[in-house]
């Protein structure tokens, strides 16, 4: 039977698309089934009933039809919040929508994840609150590279499996080499130490529990080099807000 049911549901929205003369399909994460693809019906005209419910950015408590294959239908926004920094800010927004861009690739739509849901509702709380984006943004790709089945170890040395006080990181061994074995990868990354400590700290750290991170600018830039490498040669995934990043990036140096 198909479940033409209306109920109530948390979401977080994470694109909006106009769609035919006047609608538009907007996905949401939401916290009970997962990432779903609503069609709005006349969304874009004016004065529009849903207009101010799905603006980018809005998270909140929705209401509408949740069908487990094809579209789902949104009726109404109740208690729908936005997050204002972020829509007001294009170098914040770029941070969140690559964050919510990689979410929406490592997850499988319809698969209810309460712990992503909360994760990136905190990602997103953090970056809006003045958190540095750059380093809530490198925990969720730390975090989220086993649900692209790329899992380094960063917990031991990946060829000996003893715990060392000094490594760095091998794409050949996948995770951290200690010093005793630097020499079974000639092509090993040549990491600080300062880097590979947040390693090793972003990849367990409990998002709801930060309270503050500061890192330095080399030690960024060391950060968003290891996770690049492994995002291009492991992940292979082309997004085009990571471009936006990578080119603000660059304005930076000019």
């Amino acid at each position: 039977m198909v479940n033409t049911k209306s109920r109530q549901f948390r979401g977080i929205l994470l694109y909006r698309l106009k769609y035919r003369e006047s609608d538009m399909l907007v996905k949401f994460m939401t916290a009970t089934a997962g990432k779903k693809m609503f069609l709005v019906r006349r969304a874009t005209k004016t004065h529009a009933p849903l207009a101010s419910v799905i603006l980018p950015f809005s998270y909140g408590t929705y209401e509408g039809v949740l069908k487990t294959n094809g579209l789902s239908y949104l009726d109404s926004g109740n208690q729908v919040h936005n997050f204002e920094q972020i829509s007001n800010d294009i170098i914040l927004n770029a941070y969140a929508t690559y964050i919510m861009g990689l979410l929406d690739q490592a997850l499988p739509d319809s698969v209810a994840d309460q712990h992503w849901f909360k994760n990136l509702y905190y990602a997103l709380t953090f970056i809006n609150n003045g958190f540095d984006p750059e380093i809530i943004t490198n925990i969720v790709e730390i975090q989220l590279l086993p649900l692209f089945g790329v899992a380094p170890e960063w917990h031991h040395c990946a060829a000996c499996g003893l715990d060392k006080s000094v490594y760095d990181y091998s794409e050949k061994y996948g995770g951290l080499l200690c010093a005793a074995d630097f020499a079974l990868d000639s092509h090993r990354m040549h990491l600080d130490q300062r880097t590979i400590y947040y390693l090793r700290q972003f990849s367990a750290i409990d998002m709801k529990k930060i309270t503050h991170i500061q890192v330095n600018r080399e030690t960024k830039k060391k950060l968003r080099q290891v996770l690049d490498k492994i995002y291009d040669s492991s992940v292979g995934i082309n997004l085009k807000s990571k471009h936006f990043l990578d080119q603000m990036d660059r304005w930076k140096l000019d």
